[in-house]
């Protein structure tokens, strides 16, 4: 017969294993390693827990927790959370992954395709002023051909807009339903 302490231990080694994988799985979206074990740590805890419970639990800087703790919950996937008596800030995961990659996709594709739609409008704005100011018509006929391409790489990025909108709206469960 096994002992307690032993299936405890299997118990801690397997939850370890899959926050693992949660980090992994955040990275792709560009989120730290670190952040995201933090958020699997929250997630598998069933209490609150404050920066030194996460210190403590993840040996890492109450420094690194906190900036951990803010990126999370401007991606709304931690929340602030009260229990009596407690005069530290208590933290909580989100628990619905669902609302959780809504927010984090929806956060960092829209900040990029609005960065690659203002860059496009400033590259289109540089060639056509060169186009205007040259008098080699070789040229103007690149310089067009390229504005062609930024013109339809712009129509892309509102159409990713598009798609943004109807994930970050809750909207894309009428297509792809939740389990």
């Amino acid at each position: 017969m096994v002992d307690k302490e032993q299936e405890w231990a299997e118990y801690e080694e397997t939850i370890e294993k899959f926050i693992q994988v949660i980090a992994k799985n955040m990275n792709l979206y560009g989120i730290t390693s670190s952040v995201g074990r933090l958020y699997g740590a929250l997630y598998f805890s069933d209490q609150p827990m404050t920066l030194d419970n996460m210190r403590d639990a993840l040996e890492m800087s109450k420094t690194s927790m906190s900036t951990g703790v803010r990126t999370l919950s401007e991606m709304k996937m931690v929340e602030p959370a009260f229990r009596k008596g407690v005069r530290k800030d208590l933290y909580k995961s989100e628990e619905d992954w669902y609302k959780s990659f809504t927010s984090l996709f929806g956060n960092r594709w829209r900040h990029h395709t609005e960065t690659n739609i203002e860059e496009a409008d400033e590259a289109i704005a540089e060639l056509q002023s060169i186009a205007d100011s040259t008098d080699d018509e070789e040229l103007k006929g690149k310089i067009q051909r390229d504005i062609d391409r930024l013109h339809y790489a712009q129509n892309y990025y509102r159409w990713l807009m598009k798609f943004i909108r109807v994930v970050e709206s809750g909207e894309i469960f009428k297509y792809v339903p939740k389990d």
